[in-house]
């Protein structure tokens, strides 16, 4: 198929992919779950598990094969575009004061993950037919460990704005571990791959361009952005161009060194400063992401599920016990480590809940692996369950607390009865350690909304 005729289709696609998205979007949030949630159901209808199902010819027809790598494209421009956004929502509302209690959280909610996920995986080797032939089952096994570490974090950045949470003692750590669970999860997945590749040279790339990537944006980039953004006289579509520039650039070189662009895109908007002119400059590439780009990348990851896999017991058991630990790893892991740390219930529940989502990233670091040629074709339908159930779940279990906090608390709002507790004053504040200090709180409540 030639590029004129591949043009006409791909605009015939876009047109069906953005409206089914939309719809079900719609329809989504008419049950209270994010949009989000609509765009990875959307995406599995589209593929074979339903439409190609129902009507296969027409499937074949509108989504070919050679439209597909055309779709990648399109849809990785949108995840730049996203992680960009997220990490600059990271930057504007990251407070102080919690870092002990947000790296306990990210380390037990990265690593009881990765154990589950790993040991699941090499329990069912020989008996369940998600492996790759010619792939180590201790591969397959660490990127199914590694794959269950990842937070939803443009997902949690959204539903934390979106019920005013932005400066709460919950929302704020959730943001905090959220981050640093992620770029945890993609520099253990650029080593999986690496040792999946059999390149020790690849790991050595890796570190490298991270040590390299992080000098960079630390002495040039932050400087160059922020002359961008802060210099009087300077047009609004000139600091949108530079941004872009500075955006696109980092987004190649991680992913040249097998960091994977989304982790430049992310370290970009965490360089952006905080100022309207960055405000604007973030804000105005939301609408086209989300409306347009990001839907082409859950489609594309649609067409690659098929949940006609679940046909084999062995295979619906897998995911089942997939589903399982991946709730108890990260839900139980982070409420436990947050309880640990001195939160209150409700605030380790809280974390718990929107830490185990694992939505768009989840899908993310599955099409890695997809096209690392380590993922079979069943594995990547029971993660894709893993990351649809554990998403899914968010808007409910939250929604389940506030109404037990309300009830609790005499039928104060719940986000008003969480604030409210999160600055009670504590009689020695300096000398109270950070996790459950008034004077955290009273940071995280500042933070600029």
């Amino acid at each position: 198929m030639t590029p004129a005729e591949l043009a006409p289709v791909f605009f015939a696609a876009a047109a069906v992919i953005l409206l089914t998205c939309r719809l079900v979007s719609l329809a989504a949030a008419r049950i209270g779950q994010p949009a989000v949630v609509g765009e990875m159901l959307a995406g599995v209808l589209l593929g074979p598990s339903l439409f190609g199902l129902l009507a296969p010819g027409l499937s074949d027809a509108l989504f070919p094969s050679e439209l597909r790598p055309v779709l990648y494209v399109v849809g990785q421009i949108g995840l730049v575009a996203l992680m960009f956004a997220a990490g600059y929502e990271f930057r504007a509302h990251a407070g102080r004061g919690l870092a002990g209690t947000a790296a306990t959280v990210s380390a037990a909610g990265i690593v009881l993950p990765l154990l589950l996920g790993a040991g699941l995986t090499l329990a069912v080797h020989g008996h369940v037919g998600v492996f790759v032939d010619g792939v180590s089952p201790g591969v397959t096994a660490a990127f199914v460990g590694v794959t269950l570490t990842v937070t939803a974090f443009p997902m949690l950045a959204r539903l934390i704005t979106e019920r005013g949470l932005a400066g709460s003692r919950f929302g704020t750590l959730a943001l905090a571990s959220g981050a640093v669970d992620d770029v945890t999860a993609w520099l253990l997945l650029a080593g999986v791959l690496s040792v999946a590749a059999g390149e020790a040279e690849l790991i050595v790339k890796a570190a490298g361009g991270l040590l390299l990537f992080t000098a960079v944006m630390l002495l040039l980039g932050r400087r160059l952005l922020g002359a961008l953004m802060t210099r009087p006289g300077l047009r609004e579509d000139t600091r949108l161009l530079g941004a872009f520039v500075v955006l696109l650039g980092a987004a190649w070189f991680t992913d040249e060194v097998g960091l994977y662009a989304v982790f430049g895109a992310f370290a970009v908007g965490l360089a952006m400063p905080a100022c309207d002119a960055s405000e604007r400059v973030v804000r105005s590439t939301v609408p086209v992401t989300q409306v347009l780009l990001v839907p082409m990348f859950f489609t594309y990851s649609g067409l690659n599920t098929r949940f006609g896999v679940f046909g084999d017991p062995a295979v619906l058991a897998f995911g089942a016990g997939a589903v399982v630990l991946a709730v108890a790893g990260k839900f139980g892991g982070c409420w436990l480590a947050a309880r640990w740390r001195g939160e209150p219930g409700g605030v380790a529940a809280r974390v718990g809940a929107l830490m185990n989502a694992r939505g768009l990233m989840q899908l993310i670091a599955l099409n890695v692996g997809l096209e690392a040629g380590i993922v079979s074709e069943a594995l990547f339908t029971v993660l894709v369950l893993v990351a649809l159930v554990t998403t899914v779940m968010t808007v409910p279990v939250l929604s389940w607390l506030d109404r037990r906090e309300r009830a609790a608390a005499g039928g104060s709002g719940p986000h008003q009865h969480a604030r409210t507790r999160q600055r009670t004053p504590r009689r020695t504040p300096r000398r109270t350690p950070p996790a459950s200090a008034s004077g955290a709180d009273d940071t995280t409540a500042e933070v600029p909304q």
